[in-house]
């Protein structure tokens, strides 16, 4: 009998590991294809290294930043790189070439004398991830790419979509450094204390069902992101699914528009593992912020800058109501919402040239 019952309970422990077993596999991330490293990508963009041991990739475009008068660091969004094509005057980026041939620089740029500075974010593209990622470490690698590159004590900083969350990380712990900034069609944290709950409550339920879920898992259980992601059982993110539902007409006349293959660098973005891209942003972008946008004092006391958060009215990804909210909270902040427009509002040509001339402006 004591035979029997040992052999039961054996018989039980090894189900039970082989079951804790198989689920850790699925919840574990897979390693990274760290750029540069046996059997990775190969470095074919110029890099930073910063003081703990990561590398950043950038990209400049623009006049020389020696003969610059205004410096604009810009944040690409979710599932985006440094390589994002705005359409600013058709300006060119010169990749290896000088940045002072000016008879190639566009129209707006050589007219404000704009030197601008795109760069891969962690995990995205060329630049190495950051398994310590939080908006807060956003700022900070901003700062020391700049610095690294010796772009002088003030600059501008840009943020599009799910790269805002990191101009509002600037605008936190870096506000000396900046001259402007400009929110474009700014990620939204629903769980930010600052949001009247009613409002938080009905723009979230705008979400499709799906989103909503991922987001949530993503805020509560992080360590469960990775599994649901991959999961069959349920529908997770509508965006990586191919799901267009979430878009405006605005933005599926957009998207509709677009070439088969617009950037062949864009391809790059998630190359080290969609974990150290993707799912590490939605992860640190919905987790809990260190802190609350409200809690961000006025980096302009003597009006010498500002912050604009642009928003298009139509856009189901980020809720105007909520942009609109921060904006009346918020003094440094001046407020420009785009009827007719979406999510893409960046990539409309005249609507681009104003958010640069804004910016510069102050």
């Amino acid at each position: 009998m004591f035979f029997f019952v040992a052999m039961i309970v054996k018989v039980a422990v090894a189900v039970v590991g082989g079951l804790i077993g198989w689920a850790y596999t699925r919840i574990k991330p897979p390693p990274p294809r760290i750029c540069g490293s046996r059997g990775g990508p190969p470095i074919t963009s110029p890099r930073v290294r910063l003081d703990d041991g990561r590398h950043l990739a950038y990209r400049e475009w623009g006049v020389s930043k020696d003969e610059a008068k205004h410096k604009i660091i810009v944040s690409h969004g979710f599932d985006s790189s440094k390589d994002l094509t705005l359409p600013l005057s058709q300006a060119v980026d010169y990749g290896v070439r000088k940045l002072w041939e000016k008879n190639n620089v566009g129209e707006l740029i050589e007219e404000l004398q704009i030197y601008i500075l795109s760069f891969d974010r962690a995990g995205y593209g060329e630049s190495d991830p950051h398994p310590k990622r939080t908006v807060k470490s956003e700022a900070f690698d901003i700062q020391e790419l700049a610095d690294k590159l010796h772009i002088g004590p003030k600059f501008y900083v840009m943020g599009l979509s799910m790269g805002a969350y990191a101009t509002w990380s600037c605008l936190k712990y870096i506000p000396h450094r900046l001259s402007g900034a400009s929110l474009i069609v700014p990620f939204v944290n629903y769980w930010w204390p600052c949001l009247p709950a009613d409002m938080a409550k009905k723009c979230f339920e705008l979400l499709l069902a799906q989103d909503r879920w991922s987001f949530r898992v993503a805020h509560y259980a992080p360590w469960l992101f990775h599994w649901w992601m991959n999961q069959k059982i349920f529908p997770s993110l509508s965006m990586l699914a191919g799901k267009l539902d979430i878009f405006s007409e605005s933005d599926l006349e957009f998207i509709k528009n677009q070439p088969p293959n617009p950037d062949d660098n864009q391809e790059k973005r998630c190359q080290q593992g969609v974990y150290e891209c993707l799912y590490r942003d939605i992860m640190a972008g919905y987790g809990k912020w260190e802190f609350d946008p409200l809690d961000i004092s006025n980096p302009w006391p003597d009006n010498n800058g500002a912050a604009h958060i642009w928003q298009g009215y139509e856009d189901r990804v980020i809720p105007y109501k909520i942009s609109r909210f921060l904006s009346e909270k918020l003094p440094f902040v001046r407020y420009h919402e785009v009827p007719g427009k979406g999510h893409f509002l960046a990539f409309d040509s005249g609507l681009c040239e104003e958010i640069f001339r804004t910016l510069v402006a102050g």
